[in-house]
């Protein structure tokens, strides 16, 4: 009894999970992420991880270095800030990055990506927090075929008051194809846990990392 009482609690621990991370209910195919995908051409992909052994082919994020602001970010207790990654890898002497404050976070556009479990990859640092333990965790939003809009956690920044490339973060979703030539509209949110404020800079995507 106890066992299957512990199992029964496992399974309902967990379908309220995954109901957290949906939102809406709508039916149609074009939902929200689709409807504001816009063009999905994708620019010159770049090796900017070269340094650290990693010869994939990224493309910059819509305003990924913030030399141009963060308009079309949805930003909440985030903004552009004085000082760029130490390591210029976007070969454009930046200087500007994005400050998210605690208890705040940054979600990306809408972006294009391939279907093949694309990779998310930029530079961070922080401010300490307490204890020196905060760290910044990282979400993917995208739509099923159905219309639904789901977010699921890709990976976790452990601190640092350095600039820091973050680990290559595949996402670890089944994302279906629901643009022309196999595309599918994401955003990435950004949201510090813990005491500590975060900047982030540099923020790239390998569109079509095979796995």
């Amino acid at each position: 009894m106890k066992r299957l009482t512990r199992k029964t609690l496992v399974a309902a621990a967990a379908t309220c999970a995954t109901a957290i991370f949906f939102a809406g209910t709508s039916t149609a195919s074009a939902g929200l992420l689709v409807k504001s995908a816009g063009d999905c051409t994708s620019p010159t992909a770049e090796q900017p991880f070269t340094h650290w052994l990693d010869y994939s082919h990224y493309i910059q994020a819509p305003q990924g270095t913030f030399e141009d602001g963060a308009s079309d970010w949805t930003l909440n207790k985030a903004a552009v800030a004085d000082g760029s990654e130490s390591y210029n890898v976007a070969g454009d002497n930046g200087s500007q990055s994005l400050k998210i404050a605690p208890g705040g976070n940054a979600l990306t556009r809408t972006i294009c990506v391939g279907l093949d479990r694309p990779t998310l990859r930029f530079f961070a640092r922080s401010s300490g927090g307490l204890l020196g333990l905060s760290t910044m965790a990282v979400s993917v939003r995208f739509e099923t075929s159905l219309g639904l809009v789901a977010e699921l956690p890709v990976g976790v920044v452990l601190p640092s008051g350095k600039w820091q490339p973050s680990l290559p973060m595949p996402i670890l979703v089944n994302l279906l194809p629901l643009l022309p030539g196999q595309m599918t509209p994401v955003q990435f949110r950004f949201t510090p846990v813990g005491g500590a404020s975060w900047w982030i800079d540099d923020v790239y995507v390998d569109p079509h990392q095979r796995m």
